[in-house]
């Protein structure tokens, strides 16, 4: 790599990191504004107003929220991400298999909806202008209109009421069969396949398009190149970064989704975990959920702009 190259990717981690940075004051003190007394929540309404003031002289809840800032951010970077209220256990063994959950059903989704979705978008490009191209984009544009509690809902009223053939929660069975876990994780998997497969297939298409409207394509067909040959040697390598910039930005759309599906489901991850959180104030929680969604969000864009880099032909001969 040329030392062009070296300065772009060492820009993009510096404007990671910055932003990193950025997001995490926002989350420390948009956490902080939420109504209501963690010290009176947790003590109850009946609690005297000494055992309050003492409870929130423990919790550090008496500095003030820069100091308390500097002192979250100080744990954060060594890997505390502290203890929480409400059931007074390490925030990080709270978080841990709960973790687990959410990436085994974000891995399974990934590998289900990125295959399928590359290879109808490239379908999709390579058969521009016909009536399969038109079926393609009708679809898709008809899926991304749908919000994913209505993909979920009519996924149970399909599948689980009509067609009696998925549990209408996930994890209630036996998982420790092929088919219990199929069944598990059918559902959430369908759901947000749906939607991110959508995204991904119009991105990866218009990618696709562009690239194959360039002079070196165009060349390669008048010396009378194959359209596989055109596709595979010449278009894709140069497409490359625009479809990894499509698929990441697709992969972070399950950052939100999962939300909402993990909820609906009653899937036992950290979106749902950070969800019971909110509703007992659990700032430590909150906060170490909510990082972690920002953090997997940035590390997938950043990731996509390095490979975007390293993978432009023109930047590695310059």
């Amino acid at each position: 790599m040329n030392s062009l190259i070296l300065r772009m990717i060492a820009g993009r981690v510096v404007v990671a990191l910055v932003t990193l940075l950025i997001v995490a004051v926002v989350i420390f003190f948009a956490t902080a504004l939420l109504p209501g007394d963690v010290a009176q929540i947790l003590l109850g309404q009946a609690a005297t107003p000494e055992a309050v003031a003492g409870l929130r002289t423990a919790m550090h809840l008496d500095q003030p929220a820069a100091v308390r800032f500097l002192l979250w951010l100080r744990n954060l970077v060594t890997g505390d991400l502290g203890t929480s209220y409400v059931n007074n256990l390490p925030v990080s063994q709270l978080i841990g298999g709960r973790l687990v959950n959410s990436l085994k059903l974000a891995g399974i989704t990934a590998a289900v909806s990125v295959p399928f979705a590359l290879t109808i978008g490239i379908t999709a490009a390579i058969l521009r202008g016909t009536i399969v191209d038109r079926i393609i984009s009708f679809f898709t544009i008809a899926v991304i209109s749908v919000p994913e509690f209505m993909v979920a809902t009519l996924a149970v009223i399909i599948f689980a009421v009509y067609l009696g053939w998925l549990p209408a929660l996930s994890m209630t069975g036996d998982i420790t069969t092929i088919s219990g876990l199929l069944k598990a994780f059918a559902m959430p998997v369908i759901t947000l396949s749906f939607v991110i497969s959508a995204q991904m297939i119009r991105m990866t298409r218009a990618a696709v398009i562009e690239t194959l409207s360039a002079p070196y394509v165009e060349m390669a067909l008048l010396k009378g190149a194959s359209p596989s040959r055109i596709v595979l040697r010449h278009a894709l390598p140069n497409a490359l970064g625009p479809i990894v910039n499509a698929v990441a930005l697709s992969l972070s759309y399950l950052l939100g989704g999962v939300i909402i599906v993990e909820t609906i489901f009653n899937y036992p991850g950290i979106a749902k975990l950070m969800l019971d959180a909110v509703s007992t104030r659990d700032l430590p929680l909150i906060q170490s959920c909510a990082m972690i969604f920002c953090l997997a969000y940035l590390l997938l864009i950043t990731i996509a702009d390095l490979v975007a880099i390293i993978s432009n032909p023109r930047l590695r001969k310059a």
